[in-house]
């Protein structure tokens, strides 16, 4: 990963630029220094993935449960989804925008048929897209306030929520596969 980033401070959010819901992924990162957390939780997830190896990935830790793959594949799509939102917030999009069941993401995406390698390489370009964007982001528009699956949130939450939504997968995988 590139870690030449230029990147202003990030605060975290205030209570009120986000839904309840979102507090279990927010009280996982602390600091402000976000490119920091994104880049380390690259690093992290490539060496656990090495570490542990292809049969590792394609095996749930019980059944009706996801695999690794399957939880990267997800973690790859909220990110998406995530940035997607604060984009539009970001750009003044006033239009609500629609929520998503995770469920039906994984099973049409079937992650188990894609190599470890590219979902790997699409993570990481994720992280680089995701840093490029919030550079350029003018002043301000991190606290215009959207509205997605119907309620407030504003692109500064969405950006936080995703290194929160990692380590709660990423404690998933350590812990439990």
């Amino acid at each position: 990963m590139p870690k030449h980033f230029y990147m202003k401070t990030l605060e975290q959010p205030k209570k009120g630029d986000y839904s309840a819901f979102f507090s279990t992924y927010l009280k996982l990162v602390s600091g402000n220094n976000y490119e920091e957390q994104i880049l380390k939780q690259a690093d992290l997830l490539l060496s656990l993935f090495k570490e542990r190896g292809e049969k590792w990935a394609e095996t749930a830790y019980a059944e009706g449960k996801w695999t690794p793959k399957e939880v990267l594949g997800h973690v790859i799509d909220t990110e998406r989804i995530m940035t997607f939102r604060a984009l539009c917030f970001a750009r003044g999009e006033k239009s609500s925008l629609p929520g998503f069941d995770q469920d039906p993401y994984v099973l049409n995406a079937r992650f188990g048929q894609v190599p470890i390698q590219w979902l790997l390489d699409d993570f990481i370009s994720q992280r680089i897209a995701l840093l490029s964007m919030i550079r350029t982001l003018p002043e301000g528009s991190l606290d215009l306030v959207g509205s997605a699956s119907g309620n407030p949130i504003t692109p500064r939450a969405l950006f936080w929520i995703i290194p929160g939504h990692f380590t709660h997968h990423l404690n998933i995988l350590t812990d439990r596969y």
